[in-house]
Parts: C-alpha cells; structure tokens; sequence
C-alpha cells in the first residue's frame, strides 16, 4: 500500500517536468501528505489534448457513491485488479492521471515486532510519476469534488525488505499512453503497471513520527540516526531540490 508521501518540489518547476500548460495552481510543499488531503495530480485535457496540473483530493470518491464517508478506503487501487474493479473500472478506461511525487513512505516490521519508518525516492532526485486515476463527484448540494487514487504493485526485491507493496512509478515514454494521448489496449495498459528497477530507488530510515499526520516538515527527510537497518536500506538521500 502507499498510504503517505512527499512532495515538497515547486508546482512551478513541476509544471515544467510534466510539461502542464495549464495556470500553475499555488499549492504548499508537504511532507507528509496523507489520505483526504490535497495533492497536486497531471491530466490530459478531453479538448485541447493537453497536460494540465491540478490540486485534487486523495482518495477516490466514485461518481456512483452517495457520500465520501469511504474516501480514505480508496487511497489505493491494486495494478491487478484495477480494470475490473467497480470502485476504479470506469476511472481506469476514461480517467487516468500521473500522481507527482518526490517519494512515499513505508514501514518495515522487525522481528520484535517494532515497526521503523522509511523513506523511498528515486536515486536520481527525480520527481515520480506515479499512476493514478482521478474522478469527479457531485454531492447533493451541487458541489464537485474532483478526487484521485495511486495505484500499486507488487514491490521489487529491495522495496520488498521494507513492504511487499509499492506505488508504480512511470518512466516518461510511457505517459502518453497511460493519460491517454496516444490508443493503447486495456491490457497494454495493465501491462504498465509493474515494479521499476530497484537500482532506480534510493531508501533509507527515517523518524517514526511521519506516522503522525500533524508532523509535517522538511526534517522528515532525515536519516534516523538511531535506526539501524540493513545496508540495502540504509542509501544517501538524494538532492530532491532540482
């Protein structure tokens, strides 16, 4: 599951990576973005075609459902299963967008039982492109509330030493096909939706008050100088200020 990220980048300068044409939205850096909170999400345009960057709440709400008291419960979509799904099935054929991030956070249980916090980011310093769906939902009142989920994967063989799940990060040549400017095949997209390469991803410990959704600030990046992990999970951060 993925059930907290970060995202402290400038929308501006992700405006610019994902190449959105769209007014760039004021929205504040997090480091700690958890479910019914704000986050920035890419869309195609229906129109025009093109790229759009957009705040939306996390945690699908489908445009079927009579209120958004399960929210929370669709922060995450399984690769597996998300075609056929009804939660997501509609959203995965008309409504798929790119949730960026500069990484998430996991757990990692020890044999005691204690649980240790970890962060996860590309080594390159990288935004991530992760996949996602978005919908739209329209409360009694009138009001929409326009929401997205991250879908995840089974995790390749370094994230799996900390949890057996993961976000899918997108490499950029397949962005095209997954918001839907180039035709693709309900199967070649689920194809998409596997594990990258784990010499793509940096981890290392970090403190386990991320787990508080009030604690949010840059110091949660940090190496926890009392965690000691195994040396697979213990890399340099990397310079997520480009």
């Amino acid at each position: 599951m993925c059930g907290r990220f970060f995202l402290q980048r400038d929308p501006a300068g992700l405006a610019r990576y994902f190449e959105t044409v769209n007014p760039t939205p004021n929205h504040p850096a997090s480091w700690n973005v958890a479910p019914t909170q704000a986050s920035l999400v890419v869309r195609r345009h229906p129109e025009s075609g093109e790229r759009h960057l957009d705040a939306l709440r996390w945690g699908l709400v489908p445009r079927w459902a009579k209120d958004t008291k399960d929210a929370a419960k669709l922060m995450n979509a399984r690769g597996d299963t998300v075609a056929e799904k009804p939660s997501f099935r509609d959203a995965f054929h008309k409504r798929r967008c790119l949730v960026p991030m500069d990484g998430f956070y996991e757990w990692r249980k020890d044999e005691a039982g204690g649980r240790q916090a970890y962060a996860v980011a590309l080594a390159s310093g990288e935004p991530m492109a992760v996949a996602g769906l978005w919908e739209g939902w329209k409360s009694p009142e009138g009001e929409w509330l326009r929401t997205f989920t991250v879908i995840t994967t089974d995790a390749n063989p370094k994230q799996a030493l900390v949890h057996h799940r993961m976000p899918v990060i997108l490499p950029p040549e397949t962005w095209d096909a997954w918001l839907g400017a180039e035709p693709a095949e309900p199967a070649d997209l689920v194809e998409l939706l596997v594990p990258c390469g784990e010499e793509e991803l940096a981890i290392w410990p970090v403190d386990n008050r991320v787990g508080r959704v009030a604690e949010n600030d840059a110091g949660l990046l940090r190496r926890d100088p009392l965690a000691q992990p195994p040396k697979e999970l213990d890399d340099p951060p990397p310079d997520l200020t480009g």
